[in-house]
């Protein structure tokens, strides 16, 4: 099986690690992964602020640069909903009967880190040891969007040693939203805080997610509360061997 990592524009620019990440569980599966250079943005930012027609050219790249592989895996929720769901329309609403068809053709190759590993390489237990009290966020894209499920906790449950806790309201909204946050800041503060007493509740040592930008905007607010609560993404804890949280 030929294997492109894409990594998005966020991990690439803020959290390269959780690509490494990804990386070393598949290397670690006996996988090749392979790191398209061409690669760019999903065009969710474009999308998202009304720039419909400017996010072709990123599709476009999209279907171009990932054409040839069996399995496109990204560390992204919100980037795997936003090419499974946006990219076609966008594809039937502004391009030709080409783009149309390449869309059509790479879209279904396109997985969300945790699904590849559990509906199509049909594993959980990745080989991983972390010794530490964790609780999982379901970030909408991942619970509403993807309809991830109980994937990552499943897989989280197979690491070794490690304690997954409750985490209260866990199917509640952190508030990010991207552009939501800065918009609408007062909402957006006000449903971080809800968020956070669920996680100083849990107990929890390590929050993670399938998406770094809510761990961002979580993690944010717990510092400002000095808080020792640390936020990881999912697949920097199922590469972990050590147990050692960073």
């Amino acid at each position: 099986m030929r294997i492109a990592l894409f990594i998005t524009c966020f991990n690439d620019t803020m959290f390269p690690g959780t690509g490494r990440a990804v990386v070393t569980v598949l290397e670690r599966l006996g996988h090749t992964v392979e790191f398209p250079q061409e690669q760019t943005c999903c065009g969710q930012m474009h999308v998202n602020t009304g720039y419909r027609r400017e996010a072709v050219p990123l599709v476009e790249r999209f279907a171009r640069t990932f054409a040839d592989y069996d399995a496109v895996i990204t560390p992204s929720a919100s980037c795997a909903g936003m090419i499974r769901d946006s990219h076609p329309v966008l594809a039937a609403q502004y391009g030709c009967a080409r783009l149309q068809a390449e869309v059509a053709e790479v879209v279904p190759q396109v997985h969300e880190f945790t699904e590849f590993l559990t509906d199509v390489l049909g594993v959980t237990d990745v080989g991983a040891r972390f010794p530490h009290k964790v609780a999982y966020h379901p970030t909408c894209h991942s619970l509403r969007g993807l309809r991830l499920g109980d994937r990552p906790e499943r897989l989280l449950r197979a690491v070794k040693d490690l304690d997954l806790v409750d985490l209260p309201a866990a199917d509640s909204c952190c508030g990010f939203g991207g552009t939501f946050a800065v918009k609408n800041a007062e909402t957006s503060g006000a449903m971080l805080a809800d968020k956070m007493r669920g996680v100083l509740d849990s107990g929890a040592e390590v929050l993670c997610a399938a998406d770094n930008s809510c761990l961002l905007h979580i993690g944010g607010g717990l510092s400002r509360q000095g808080s020792q609560v640390r936020t990881m993404h999912l697949a920097e804890i199922l590469a972990a061997t050590e147990g050692v949280a960073r």
